[in-house]
């Protein structure tokens, strides 16, 4: 079983349905249960307590899980300066809080059923230092410094923790960047298009292949910095 967080959409969505394709039994967890051909949990990851509700619904499903993604996130483009306080909030707990807790209620069931990888998403707004980023940035910037430490905390356990970090990618978080935007981030990237979530998940199944389990502590850019 491999869980999967934000799968009603964009990236979650589309990394949930290629695993299902494959043959993996899927969880997609998000805010609303969605019309899917994989099982779709509801849960706010940013809430300890749902996240702690939803992990009991998937114990209960009887299968050990063997990996989780957390694809869930959001962002909202503006200075830092010009930021409301309820929008900074928003992102750092869903990016950065909302992996934290998911982490948290996973990693011990990886650990009975003996091992398992844990891939957390990040952003290449982070080594770029994207101007107009700055809350998002440091919401996936934390991400990435939990998820080395954590690596370094379940390694004895047989649990791999890494990160994924796209450049562009076609989804609808990006319909709110003009193209511009987009250009001016793909022009400082060392492979310089936009990526679509096909690219993402050609990544995923290395980090998720059980042969690739003492790849660990890694960010991976996808586009390259």
């Amino acid at each position: 079983m491999i869980i999967v967080t934000g799968a009603s959409r964009g990236l979650g969505r589309a990394v949930a349905e290629r695993l299902e394709q494959q043959g993996h039994e899927v969880v997609g967890l998000s805010r609303s249960t969605a019309d899917v051909g994989f099982r779709s949990l509801q849960v706010d990851v940013s809430s300890e307590a749902s996240v702690k509700d939803v992990v009991k619904e998937i114990r209960a499903l009887g299968t050990a899980p063997s990996a989780l993604i957390n694809a869930a996130g959001i962002a909202s483009m503006n200075l830092a300066v010009m930021m409301p306080s309820a929008s900074v909030r928003k992102v750092v707990d869903t990016n950065l809080l909302g992996t934290i807790f998911m982490c948290q209620a996973v990693a011990p069931l990886l650990i009975r059923a003996g091992g398992g990888s844990i891939v957390n998403f990040s952003t290449i707004a982070v080594p770029l230092a994207l101007e107009g980023e700055s809350v998002y940035a440091a919401s996936k910037a934390g991400v990435e410094t939990f998820s080395r430490t954590l690596s370094r905390e379940l390694a004895g356990h047989g649990v791999a923790v890494n990160c994924v970090a796209p450049g562009p990618v076609a989804t609808d978080l990006l319909k709110g960047v003009s193209e511009d935007q987009v250009r001016s981030i793909t022009e400082r990237q060392i492979i310089r298009r936009r990526f679509d979530a096909a690219d993402v998940c050609d990544v995923l199944e290395i980090l998720l292949d059980p042969r690739s389990r003492s790849l660990t502590g890694h960010v991976l850019h996808i586009g390259g910095v």
